[in-house]
């Protein structure tokens, strides 16, 4: 078999392709990974983030299952899951320290802002001034 020309540029080309895909594919994976590595109190971050949501999924009305949904609307739907549990048993945690009776919005709100990397803070802000709440209160969380 002879491999010249366009065929041959065609092969390379699939090949560099399927090098790059499976590249992104194992950097998330590899980060999935770090997080389910047990910490030096032998659990990992998953286990605590499974931890604070069982301990706090009684605490959680509908209207509050509703804002957090419409929070993360803004997520792309393949990591829309991921990044709902990861709030949510960020905002379990918060609540669980403060005691709290019930999972309030201001609790939800402060919980996302804390869960979030800085660089998606800027959706958060926009979604927040969309659904008209006043993001003053937690300007320090953004910092």
């Amino acid at each position: 078999m002879n491999l010249e020309g366009w065929f041959l540029w065609f092969i390379l080309f699939w090949v560099f392709i399927l090098i790059i895909l499976m590249g992104i594919g194992g950097f998330f994976m590899f980060r999935k990974f770090l997080k389910a590595l047990p910490k030096q109190d032998g659990k990992s971050d998953l286990d605590w983030q499974n931890y604070y949501l069982e301990k706090t999924i009684h605490l959680w009305g509908e209207h509050e299952k509703d804002l957090l949904n419409e929070l993360v609307s803004p997520v792309p739907e393949l990591f829309r899951q991921v990044a709902k549990e990861k709030i949510a048993g960020k905002i379990g945690e918060i609540a669980l320290k403060e005691r709290a009776k019930s999972i309030t919005n201001d609790l939800i709100i402060r919980g996302y802002i804390l869960a979030t990397p800085k660089r998606d803070h800027k959706f958060l802000r926009k979604k927040l001034n969309e659904m008209s709440i006043d993001v003053t209160p937690y300007e320090r969380y953004f910092e």
